[in-house]
């Protein structure tokens, strides 16, 4: 696990696995897709649209977002909103949070998040997974000196596209425990289970999840994430909390 490429993709997993991880958009990456334009003006020091023509055809940095991401993305706000209200009102008593999640993440993206250290060998990924939550655990994290919320063991499936004939299936089972202290996270583990994944990554992935049982390798990016999420990305949809309360 000490080869750049094992820890890569063992943090690679950990990002497709953790849907607090989807609360925040992918890295963006250039998008290197030629855009023609219309003409260049002369710029200030005198070089004409001839000097111009010489750079190559324009590009552009945005990545072009389908109307499936946008549903996507919609229905992660949603989540996070019920997930944030109850941070934000500490309610114990109501219904549990039970979210059907799904992103997908670009080719140009992974690539970037792998530090360059791997070249992303298929296309884009598309992971789903069903997040359930306890209200009452979540507000007493919240309230109580001392907590863990121990969630219940839940499947990530991962299409990850080749662009040739079917997509390649990856399939990782997990059970995080977050300890709180005073509303913020001070511990975590993952606690894999099952992984599936193609051939070419499965003895990596495999390794690398029973390293990080052993270890605990990334339970301080757990423990990050988490703070980030009850802290910056709740913050940014509190005008947008029903602040509900019971009667």
């Amino acid at each position: 696990m000490q080869h750049p490429f094992a820890s890569s993709i063992l943090a690679l997993t950990f990002l497709f696995t953790s849907p607090f991880a989807w609360g925040a958009d992918a890295v963006k990456a250039p998008d290197t897709t030629p855009t023609q334009t219309t003409g260049v003006e002369p710029a200030d020091d005198g070089a004409t649209i001839q000097d111009a023509q010489v750079l190559g055809p324009q590009v552009s940095s945005k990545i072009e977002v389908s109307p499936e991401e946008r549903a996507e993305k919609a229905a992660r706000k949603l989540c996070k909103i019920e997930i944030c209200d109850i941070i934000a009102t500490r309610e114990p008593i109501g219904e549990d949070i039970t979210c059907d999640l799904r992103k997908t993440w670009h080719a140009d993206s992974l690539t970037r998040m792998l530090g360059d250290q791997f070249s992303w060998p298929w296309g884009k990924a598309v992971c789903q997974s069903k997040l359930s939550l306890s209200r009452a655990d979540l507000a007493a994290a919240m309230l109580e000196a001392n907590t863990t919320i121990k969630m219940d063991k839940f499947t990530v499936s991962c299409k990850l596209h080749t662009g040739e004939s079917a997509p390649y299936i990856f399939e990782a089972e997990l059970a995080p425990e977050v300890t709180f202290r005073g509303g913020k996270a001070i511990s975590a583990t993952v606690n894999w289970g099952d992984v599936s994944a193609p051939l070419a990554i499965y003895p990596v992935i495999y390794a690398g999840t029973g390293l990080d049982n052993r270890s605990n390798l990334l339970g301080a990016e757990v423990v990050t994430m988490v703070n980030e999420f009850t802290g910056k990305k709740c913050a940014a949809v509190k005008d947008e909390l029903p602040g509900r309360r019971v009667n």
